[in-house]
């Protein structure tokens, strides 16, 4: 009997809530345990409490004592019928408290590689982790949305979920930007508040409020990296393509020295020594040297004539410039192959497909992309 009537009179309704990770915790209430009117209601700072009657919310209490049995101290809670009765009958309702307190230092990242579009390096994939810190802001609507009747809710229960908004939430916002995979570093803090705004307006749905998104790293694959490195090293070398050339140049013949009997046994002959002495040579912006000049023999005397020399010194014969050649159809001259005019006639060497609009080489009698007779 002393049991019962001392569930009967429950003196303080409070929430000493010692577990930091709780985010909402349901008042015990055992065997139908009622709410009798000399009851106090104990809300500390960082928290909110909702009474529900009947499965609807009645009210949200604010941080404060309440008396229960005093009407004019209560906000609005005429929605529970005992209670514009002054407690005449006991409330046996739901008291839930919620933490309303900042959930810092959430731990965030990418499970497996996310894809992105680069200027620079095509379809990539990268990682990315890092925190975001948030908290309830609109109890009512996370009762409604995250955790409804549920005795206990912890940053456990809901953190896949929130990991997976924030995850898919950052992978648009990077391939939104743009940002070539090299500048990703430097653009953490623009990243982060693009993908702030956005988490905002997700979390806002379960009564969720983001304080705070940031970016630890992105990392890229292992290729990648590497690739950066040797673009760091060609950026001390030089500004161009030159100093990649350098580099790599400077790497062969260190590699091929380390064998034992040097270049030559290697398999680099006198011969291809020479020839990356030359290619070293030309990368280094050194004069390189030169070999025995090379000369064709003359059609018409048959005298010696430099390769590129265009007529005979001796008898002023044209030489033949080793090029692919083609005959006019208009004049029957011979001219390059890749010439547009014939520079005897003037006649359009390409002309176009009627059916495919293929470029054709004039006298062409059948388009090679789609079979039109011409």
């Amino acid at each position: 009997m002393f049991d019962f009537l001392k569930r009967q009179f429950r003196k303080v309704i409070e929430w000493e809530n010692v577990d930091p990770e709780v985010i909402v915790w349901k008042y015990p209430l055992e065997d139908r345990e009622e709410f009798m009117r000399n009851s106090q209601l104990v809300v500390r700072e960082g928290q909110r409490a909702m009474f529900v009657k009947e499965g609807k919310l009645a009210d949200v209490f604010e941080p404060g004592t309440y008396k229960l049995d005093d009407i004019k101290n209560i906000p609005i809670l005429t929605a529970l019928y005992n209670w514009k009765y002054a407690w005449e009958s006991p409330y046996t309702g739901d008291v839930f408290f919620i933490s309303t307190k900042q959930f810092i230092d959430q731990k965030w990242g990418t499970r497996n590689p996310v894809m992105m579009r680069d200027k620079d390096f095509g379809m990539i994939r990268f990682r990315a982790f890092g925190t975001y810190t948030f908290a309830v802001d609109r109890p009512t609507t996370a009762m409604t949305e995250l955790f409804g009747s549920t005795d206990r809710l912890t940053v456990t229960d809901v953190s896949n979920q929130f990991k997976s908004i924030v995850c898919s939430t950052l992978s648009n916002v990077v391939a939104e930007s743009k940002i070539a995979a090299l500048d990703l570093a430097a653009n953490y803090d623009d990243l982060s508040k693009l993908s702030l705004e956005k988490l905002k307006t997700y979390f806002d749905n379960y009564g969720i409020a983001v304080k705070g998104f940031y970016i630890e790293n992105i990392s890229l694959p292992e290729e990648v990296e590497k690739m950066l490195d040797k673009r760091t090293n060609v950026g001390i070398m030089s500004d161009s393509m030159q100093g990649y050339a350098q580099m790599e140049t400077l790497g062969a013949i260190r590699d091929a020295a380390k064998n034992p009997g040097g270049l030559a046994s290697a398999g680099i002959g006198l011969g291809a020594g020479l020839g990356m002495g030359k290619l070293f040579a030309d990368n280094m912006g050194a004069t390189p040297v030169t070999g025995a000049k090379t000369y064709l023999k003359c059609p018409g005397c048959g005298a010696k004539v430099e390769e590129d020399a265009k007529f005979c010194p001796e008898c002023g014969q044209k030489m033949e410039s080793g090029e692919e050649e083609i005959e006019c159809p208009g004049c029957k001259a011979k001219i390059p192959a890749d010439a547009k005019f014939c520079p005897e006639c003037g006649m359009k060497m390409q002309v176009k497909c009627s059916k495919c609009g293929a470029e054709l080489k004039a006298g062409t009698k059948f388009c090679p992309e789609c079979g039109n007779k011409l």
